[in-house]
This record gives structure tokens, sequence and C-alpha cells, in this order.
């Protein structure tokens, strides 16, 4: 689709400050996340078991916490109830490592407790998946018949992506305000390894401000790439 110079701009623009944005996040994140995967946490623990005693404390039994591969591939998934955790995560005993086993089990407790976010995000995710699938369908559709309203409802179908987004981010920073709780409670840290967790949960949490950011640009320069169209017309 040839753009207007102008449409162009704001189009290509779009792309360049989300990549940025993007990038940044996850340079921020790994340097962040080397300074403290070298510092050592005082009482020795390793990730797996801060994980455990973290969710023994709150009364958690179903809950499995397993190695997998790979670099910041942590996760909780509650269908399976387990708790993923990398190699490094798992088998280490610095403050990075706290810090990310303490975030995924603080979505442990957002199920149990009911946490309302983390339960609309899982009811959008059938639904975001469909309008990210169908929506470019839609628009390559109105683009072949040159039919404006399909291209339009294909911009609505992804901008779904954006709402569940907005619904993640309290998702995550409650999960990570309830991992720094739950580490000082427990004696899992003192007070003055208490600023590392926070800025590694800090420069994690940033990763999904920029997938945000990322969300928002893309639709964008999707609608920018509309309005060129309708002028065409």
């Amino acid at each position: 689709m040839e753009l207007s110079y102008y449409d162009g701009i704001w189009a290509y623009g779009c792309i360049i400050v989300s990549f940025l944005i993007v990038t940044l996040a996850q340079v921020i994140l790994r340097i962040v996340y080397a300074k403290y995967k070298k510092v050592d946490s005082k009482n020795k623990m390793t990730g797996k078991e801060i994980a455990e005693a973290i969710l023994k404390a709150n009364d958690i039994n179903d809950v499995k916490v397993v190695c997998i591969s790979g670099e910041l591939t942590d996760n909780f998934n509650n269908s399976n109830r387990t708790v993923s955790l990398s190699d490094d995560i798992f088998n280490g005993k610095s403050i990075a490592s706290y810090s990310v086993a303490a975030h995924e089990c603080g979505h442990v407790i957002q199920y149990k407790v009911g946490y309302n976010p983390i339960k609309i995000r899982n009811k959008l995710v059938p639904i975001v998946n469909f309008g990210n699938t169908i929506g470019y369908i839609i628009m390559a559709i109105g683009v072949l018949s040159s039919v404006i309203g399909l291209f339009a409802i294909g911009i609505v179908l992804l901008s779904l992506a954006v709402v569940f987004q907005l619904v993640t981010l309290p998702c995550e920073f409650n999960a990570s305000k309830r991992a720094n709780k739950e580490l000082v409670k427990l004696g899992l840290i003192d007070s003055s390894e208490l600023r590392g967790t926070k800025s590694m949960l800090r420069a994690a949490a940033f990763t999904y401000v920029a997938g945000l950011f990322n969300s928002i640009l893309q639709i964008l320069r999707l609608v920018f790439m509309f309005n060129n169209r309708k002028r065409r017309k």
C-alpha cells in the first residue's frame, strides 16, 4: 500500500519508535539482570527454595516448581499449576534469582486470592488470539477488495491487544509488589537487599510498559495507513 508523504513519515516513525522502546526495555533488563545475577543473597538459598518457601508460607501445596531451559523464560502456568524457572533462577542464589522466583510466586498468590485483573486477563486471552488471527486476514481482504470498512474492522480486532496489555500491567506490578512483601515478611532477604530486588523487578516491569507502547504504536501505524487509503478512495 503506497502511503502519502506525511502518512508515511508517521507510519514509519511508529515502527522506529516502537523498535527503540522495546529494545531499550530489553537492554535495561539485561543490564540490571547481569548486575544482580552476580550479587549472592546472604541466606544462600536457591531460587527453587525461595519459591517453595513462599508457596508453603501461603498454604499453596498443589504447585510444582520446575527448571526449564533458556534465560528469563520464567513463568507460572495456572492450568498445570507449575512455576517454571530458568536454570540460572532455579539454581541461582543471587538477588536476581530471588526476585524472579518471588515474582512468579506473586502470580500464584494472585490466583489464590482471586485477584480480579488476572481473571480478566485470562478471559481476554482467547479473544485477543482470535483478534490477532482474524484481524490481519480481514485487513488483507479489505485491501484486496478495496472495502475500507473491512480494513477498519481489522484494526479494531487488532486493538484488542492494547486492552490485553493494559490489563497485564497491574497484574505484573502487583506480582512484583507481592514478591517484595513476601521476601521481607519471611526473612528471605534483609533490608539491605530489598533495593536490589526492587531494581530487578522494576526493570522487568518496564518491559511490559514497553509492550503496551509497542501495541499502541502498531495500531497508530495501521490508523495512518487506513487514513491514507480512505483519502485515496
